[in-house]
């Protein structure tokens, strides 16, 4: 099993007391798996993949991943995991501006010492960036810049991905070839994708599905 999470907790500070978000959540998901999250706005999807991606750290309960409690891990600890193990994908792009989009696109998997230039060739064709490698971010579209996040996650090759409407900015057409690749990936390595989606045709191509309301899973 990758990724096992055990009565996961969290709830935040509001007027009149604590706000519960997530109330004993369990999940379970094996190397190789998809699953997609569904729920409305603000059920605390974001809020999940945040603390599987040891951004956010539950009040009770554990999140193992691959082996390592992710909750008893420190901030060095937690940002290992996300250099070596974890493949985040949200709708804000993190670019760095002073990369162009090839170097912005090997940037993740040289941290982790799995460049492979050869993956990264393939990504960018397949996601539309070959005649945009020399450009920086600001030179891009929003749906542009959303494509080399998305090649830079993928093109570490990591063991899990977590993705948070990772096509919300992108049209029908893009958004079915950055899923082919996703899907790709996870045949390819091993990986497990867990992605936030309200596109129900993206849902129904992954291998699981699962529905988060008034903070429980379903």
């Amino acid at each position: 099993m990758l990724l096992a999470l055990d009565k996961v907790t969290k709830s935040y500070a509001g007027a009149d007391g604590p706000v519960p978000v997530l109330s004993g959540i369990d999940l379970a998901l094996d190397a190789g798996e998809t699953l997609a999250l569904t729920g409305e706005s603000g059920s605390g999807k974001s809020t999940l993949l945040h603390m599987i991606g040891g951004l956010d750290t539950p009040e009770a309960g554990t999140i193992r991943l691959a082996g390592q409690d992710v909750t008893a891990l420190d901030d060095r600890g937690r940002a290992a995991l996300r250099r070596g193990t974890v493949g985040l994908i949200f709708q804000q792009f993190n670019l760095i501006p002073s990369l162009d989009v090839a170097a912005n696109i090997a940037f993740q998997a040289r941290l982790a010492g799995r460049h492979d230039p050869a993956r990264a060739d393939r990504l960018a064709d397949a996601l539309g960036l070959r005649s945009q490698l020399r450009k920086y971010p600001e030179q891009l579209s929003g749906g542009q810049q959303q494509r080399v996040a998305i090649a830079r996650t993928l093109a570490a090759a990591p063991a899990l991905v977590l993705a948070d409407e990772p096509t919300g900015n992108l049209d029908e057409a893009t958004a079915a070839r950055v899923l082919d690749q996703m899907l790709a990936l996870v045949s390819e390595t091993g990986a497990a994708l867990l992605m936030v989606t309200h596109s129900a045709a993206l849902a129904a191509r992954m291998g699981r599905r699962a529905h988060l309301s008034r903070g429980r899973l379903a």
